[in-house]
């Protein structure tokens, strides 16, 4: 029996968009990483003539966006210069950057377009009132979001505009959005408070967080019970994706109708023994933290420390021992190839 939504957030497509808003203006990308150098490629083959691309002076990716044809000039330079700033930065660089080279250079009557609401929901930036400020956030990782526009397909696009002070913020948004190819699989209209908080906590409980301390949690209980660790490896690790990939297709239960019955009949009694009560009980807990703030106040402490925290537990992290099953793997795949 199919469910419907008692409330569906507005759905746009191309044919709800006008791309030549976007084409007629000035864009700076702010960024060249993951996601700017996809906005920017995807703005440009989208009919968007006039893009500048803003970077710190010694950015590694300076020469990878003058070889991709655009022009190069510092953030402030860029801003200056443009009707629209797409910050596209990590997260807690906005801060600084807002507060040294952006603020200081943007148009009057600019906008501003985030790929990712954190840093406006927690006030590390705080736009001026005459500033449209508008979330286009495009819900895949860059390279793969530009493979798809590239064979005529698109990837689904969180849109919200936070803040109107043109009167034509959400026209702007939406022909943003459909020029990262977006309109060709839906943009979805929402706020970005509920973008950046629900983003936050799939993050830690489901998609990095939960689902790395599960796999390695799994596969170290059954190396230690004497498994060999290439069998556990593929059990808890390798043939993840191939479920994920199934729930992708399918939904969870399209994918459970495809797996053996006795895989599923196991997951209905074992599931909920995992995700117990403990485990509902730490999430209401970093939801908490995430609405109240304080997961932020503890990202930009470390990151103003100098990231301690996060370069030891990355350092942890490659030494797991999952990760040594993984590279032996990989080795002996490559061995074949190379027979």
């Amino acid at each position: 029996m199919t469910q419907t939504l008692p409330n569906p957030l507005p759905v746009f497509h191309d044919r709800d968009c006008d791309l030549s808003i976007i084409q007629g203006k000035r864009v700076a990308v702010i960024g060249y990483g993951s996601q700017g150098r996809t906005h920017a490629l995807n703005l440009r083959d989208s009919g968007v003539a006039d893009i500048v691309v803003g970077l710190r002076a010694g950015s590694a990716t300076r020469a990878q966006a003058e070889a991709d044809g655009f022009r190069v000039t510092t953030a402030g330079e860029a801003a200056a210069q443009a009707d629209v700033v797409a910050v596209m930065v990590s997260d807690e660089g906005h801060r600084d950057l807002w507060r040294d080279e952006l603020e200081p250079a943007i148009r009057p009557g600019a906008a501003l377009v985030f790929a990712h609401g954190l840093s406006v929901r927690f006030g590390l930036v705080e736009p001026r009132p005459d500033l449209d400020v508008i979330l286009a956030s495009p819900k895949g990782i860059g390279p793969r979001i530009r493979d798809l526009y590239e064979q005529g397909e698109g990837v689904f696009c969180l849109f919200g505009v936070h803040q109107d002070a043109s009167g034509r913020a959400h026209a702007l948004g939406l022909s943003y959005a459909a020029a990262l190819g977006c309109g060709r699989k839906g943009i979805l209209e929402t706020t970005m408070k509920d973008e950046c908080e629900s983003d936050l906590f799939g993050e830690q409980v489901v998609l990095c967080g939960g689902t790395a301390e599960l796999v390695d949690a799994a596969f170290s209980k059954l190396v230690d019970a004497g498994y060999p660790p290439e069998v556990a490896w593929f059990e808890c690790f390798y043939e993840l994706k191939l479920v994920v990939d199934l729930m992708h297709d399918r939904g969870i239960a399209g994918a459970f109708g495809r797996i053996s019955n006795t895989a599923e009949f196991g997951a209905y009694g074992t599931g909920p023994r995992i995700i117990g009560e403990p485990a509902r009980a730490a999430m209401d807990q970093v939801l908490a933290e995430v609405r109240s703030g304080a997961f932020v106040q503890r990202l930009m402490q470390d990151y103003d420390a100098g990231s301690p925290e996060l370069l030891v537990r990355r350092r942890a992290l490659g030494e797991r021992r999952i990760e040594a099953v993984g590279a032996h793997l990989a080795l002996v795949a490559q061995a074949a190839n190379d027979a």
